[in-house]
């Protein structure tokens, strides 16, 4: 993949993503300082309204999807973007929790249902391997994600309502903007009504149990937002300090490895090996970094360092394998329904996940890191084996190889 995308539709989609990300970065860096600062709210309100706007986006992607197939993927994801602007927009008048809860749905389910409905345009505009270019919109995404960040670290610094305010601001016009390059591209056919059930992806058992996997192993996206922060502060003599480095770094590497890590990851087979290998590498990362609580304070950061890179590389196989398995399983016309399905399994790890790692790395320590990397593992090690079970079904037409060389590889 270009630094430049080689198409017209391509770079339209790679310019949507960027200038989403950045209002992303702006809310997922200080969205609830936003609430809790600027609009008073109590903090147990707060998380009890995420946790409900989580809970409606996860009903509604699937929709969101299946919307975009029938009704053309184009229109869908636009209308989801300009729900999300003035759902967003609409944050400066969340002073209570029901109208916080409402508009932080809203625009939770719409970002859902949006994702989803992009799918098919992905598929049509990605070239011959359009999880390729996936991976390469990912590496898009960190950037903008980073670059926003640090326009929030200014909002949370100055810390004032105004400022705050044009937070919110910024975020809404990131949207329209994301919306706005969606237009230009040229429209995607709906597709075809097929035969057999209206919800095929919900009736496809091995898709599913992929699905339930990939959310499993999603739950690693949130040990480096999560569990390692709260470890460095409560558990270890490293500088607080190397809780940002840890995050640079990660960035760093998606944004300069994705779509390389994705090159060799061309079949549902491969994506099963990559499952497994990734499954090996966080568990490596989950039994080195509870030891950075016995060492002294230099030394526990750069364990912690070293604990990340190996974290990482996992999470460019795992991101990579969830690419290829999604998109090569879901049939052409149905790409928004079922990849409306895979995400739920992210949207569950999304739910449950820092309950889950505060559980187990914090409150129960470092017995609790070696069973997650338990966990993890042996969700790689069962990912082959339900490749090969969509095989034995026919949800697939290539041949696979659990170990061993494949001949598409």
């Amino acid at each position: 993949m270009r630094l430049i995308p080689a198409t017209g539709p391509q770079r339209l989609l790679a310019a949507s993503n960027l200038v989403f990300t950045l209002g992303s970065g702006l809310y997922l860096t200080a969205g609830v300082l936003y609430f809790t600062e600027a609009m008073h709210l109590p903090v147990a309100q707060v998380g009890a309204g995420f946790a409900i706007a989580g809970a409606v986006a996860l009903g509604l992607s699937v929709g969101g999807g299946y919307l975009a197939d029938r009704l053309g993927a184009r229109g869908v994801y636009t209308g989801m973007l300009l729900v999300q602007s003035a759902a967003t927009a609409a944050f400066v008048l969340a002073d209570r929790f029901w109208p916080f809860v409402i508009v932080v749905a809203v625009a939770t389910a719409a970002k859902s249902a949006g994702t989803a409905a992009r799918s098919p345009l992905i598929r049509a505009y990605g070239g011959e391997r359009p999880q390729e270019f996936r991976a390469f919109l990912r590496s898009i995404t960190n950037v903008g994600v980073s670059v926003g960040a640090v326009f929030a670290g200014w909002a949370v610094q100055v810390g004032t309502s105004t400022a705050y305010h044009l937070m919110v601001v910024g975020m809404t016009l990131f949207t329209v903007a994301s919306a706005v390059f969606i237009l230009l591209l040229p429209a995607v056919d709906p597709t075809p009504v097929a035969a057999g059930p209206r919800w095929s992806a919900l009736r496809d058992w091995p898709y599913l149990l992929l699905t339930g996997l990939d959310g499993l192993m999603a739950i690693q996206f949130k040990v480096l937002t999560v569990a390692l922060p709260l470890w460095v502060v409560q558990r270890t003599d490293a500088p607080h300090g190397i809780i940002s480095a840890t995050m640079v770094t990660a960035t760093l590497i998606v944004v300069l490895f994705q779509v390389r890590a994705s090159r060799g990851i061309d079949s549902p087979a491969a994506g099963g090996r990559a499952y497994r290998r990734a499954g090996a590498a966080f568990l490596i990362a989950a039994a080195v970094l509870p030891l950075s609580a016995y060492l002294p304070g230099w030394a526990a950061a750069m364990l912690l360092i070293a604990a990340v890179v190996v974290h990482t590389i996992g999470e460019l196989w795992h991101a990579a394998a969830g690419f290829e398995v999604s998109f090569a399983l879901a049939p052409e016309h149905a790409t928004g329904q079922y990849l409306g399905v895979f995400g739920l399994g992210a949207g569950l790890a999304e739910t449950v996940g820092p309950g889950l790692l505060i559980g187990l790395c914090i409150t129960w320590g470092t017995p609790g890191w070696y069973a997650l990397g338990m966990m993890f593992l042996l969700t790689g090690l069962a990912v082959p084996v339900a490749v090969r079970w969509a095989a034995q079904t026919g949800r697939m037409s290539q041949p696979v190889t659990l170990y061993g060389a494949d001949p598409h590889t």
